[in-house]
Order: structure tokens, then sequence, then C-alpha cells
């Protein structure tokens, strides 16, 4: 039996179109989550401006404080997703916290995800933070990979550094995904 491609799928943008220009687009229901990694971004941004304060006793303000990341997600997603012929992926910064928070409010089951060897880091030849851990946990299966933030050069540096087929598809992240992204994901895994 062949294995299906895999649909690797990003949070922030796709799913959770959080550059909207209106305050909940059509179909979106609005969320209110905390989790802990946004928790603790949160800390490190209130102790930075505490240090900068010179108020350091301060700098730590109880998780309870940290207000709550505003999360628009549409429900009829999980149902589309899963009637795609893919095996699917959290590749977000989410992690494992996607399927606490994520997949529930879109019925989705837990899914696998990728752990990043370098959460939200730099890459020396200005490829996405997470295009390299993408590909090597792909492991040469046929991919597509749906976030907001790539760009040529991670497709270029799949290309050559992946041997399966792949497609990145860009999602803008005022609007999240479309039907005509659905589309195209059902004819790339046919094609594939």
């Amino acid at each position: 039996m062949t294995q299906q491609p895999l649909l690797l799928l990003d949070v922030d943008g796709p799913l959770n179109p959080f550059a909207a220009p209106e305050r909940r687009p059509e179909g979106y229901d609005t969320h209110r989550l905390s989790p802990a990694w946004w928790v603790a971004k949160q800390e490190h941004l209130a102790a930075a401006r505490a240090r900068q304060a010179t108020r350091a006793r301060h700098a730590r303000p109880p998780a309870a404080r940290v207000k709550p990341l505003r999360v628009l997600l549409n429900p009829s997603h999980g149902g589309e997703l899963l009637a795609l012929p893919y095996e699917l992926v959290w590749a977000t910064g989410w992690m494992g916290e996607a399927n606490t928070h994520i997949g529930p409010h879109i019925g989705l089951p837990e899914l696998p995800y990728i752990r990043w060897s370098d959460l939200f880091g730099e890459d020396p030849d200005g490829l996405h933070w997470k295009t390299r851990d993408v590909v090597a946990w792909a492991a040469g299966r046929p991919f597509v990979w749906v976030d907001d933030e790539l760009g040529p050069q991670d497709e270029e540096w799949i290309a050559a550094h992946h041997p399966g087929p792949a497609l990145t598809l860009h999602v803008n992240p005022r609007i999240g995904l479309l039907a005509g992204d659905f589309a195209r994901l059902r004819e790339w895994a046919e094609a594939a």
C-alpha cells in the first residue's frame, strides 16, 4: 500500500487569518487561547520591558495576568482537511499544543507534529526557520507545506534538498485557506 503524501499545516496564517482586516471574517469563530508558548513569550516581553524601565522586581507577571491570544478559526476547515487524501501533520510553532488548542475547535483528531530544532531561529542562508526541519522530517516522502511565511528561496532549497515531490503553498494571513487552496491541494495529491 502506498503512503499518502504529507500535508504539513501551519496554524497562524492558513488556519488563523490573524491579519484579517475585519474583526472576525465570515465563517470564523473567535477563540481566546493561552497556549504555554504564548504565555512564555508574553512573560518574556514583559520582563524585557520591565528591565528597560528598571523595574526588574516586576519582570515576570504570573501566567494568569497574560492576556489570551485572539485566534480566528473556521470550524469547517477540519472536515475539509480530513477529506483530502493526505496524512495531516502540524508544522507550526504551536507544535503539540495545536492538538489541544486548535484541533478540537475545527474537528481535527490529534495529529503528529514537527518538533523544531530552533524555534523562531534565524537561518544562516535566509531560509524560513522551519524549512530545514520540514525537509528532514518528511524524510523523502511527498509533501505539501501550507504556511504564510514561505518565499522563493524556501522553494528552491526544498527542490534542491528533498528527493521526493514537494509543494509549498503560501497562504495570505489576511484571508486564510480558501476553497481554491483546497482544490489545489486535492489536485496536487492526485498528481503526486
